[in-house]
């Protein structure tokens, strides 16, 4: 058995397997009132993320999905962060998942051109608003949304970042 977890794209052959982690941390641990027929695009990956220009990665325990992220492409240089969730026992600095996550989602837009970033999550999520701040993102008005940002109804903390601007981007910069 791997150590580490291990990053990898999803396909839609995981669709079961990442609505089965992202369900019970959304209405279980942080009671966030969601259901899977609000979040259709869990029921396909590959046509709501992959083929936006974005992607959709699970880090992987073994055979165990323990943790993900995903990026629509949304137009003009925009990506949207979505379904950022990593089982309980898996979070924190000693296997840095979400900050591995989230350097491969940036990694992918440094290669698509993608230069600004944004995200809603629901205010009582404190630990994710504190990681997604450690990163760079700032808290934004909903009106401050491009039109083609997709809202889901929960969604009361809207967040933004322009990549060049984060800390480390020097880092995330592609080889030439």
């Amino acid at each position: 058995m791997e150590s580490f977890p291990v990053i990898e794209p999803l396909s839609n052959a995981y669709c079961s397997r990442i609505a089965g982690l992202i369900l019970p941390i959304q209405q279980i641990e942080f009671n966030v009132p969601v259901t899977i027929e609000e979040q259709p695009d869990l029921l396909d990956i590959e046509t709501n993320y992959h083929r936006t220009g974005g992607g959709f990665w699970g880090a992987k325990q073994g055979q165990e999905l323990v943790g993900t992220i995903g990026l629509i492409a949304i137009g003009h240089h925009g990506g949207t962060i979505r379904k950022m969730f990593v089982r309980k026992e898996f979070r924190g600095k000693e296997f840095r998942i979400a900050q591995r996550l989230l350097e491969v989602l940036i990694d992918h837009c440094n290669r698509q051109g993608i230069t600004d970033l944004y995200l809603g999550t629901v205010e009582w999520l404190h630990a994710a608003i504190r990681f997604y701040e450690r990163n760079g993102f700032v808290r934004i008005d909903k009106t401050a949304l491009p039109e083609s940002f997709p809202i889901m109804a929960v969604d009361n903390a809207f967040y933004h970042v322009h990549i060049p601007s984060m800390p480390g981007y020097e880092h995330n910069q592609p080889s030439k």
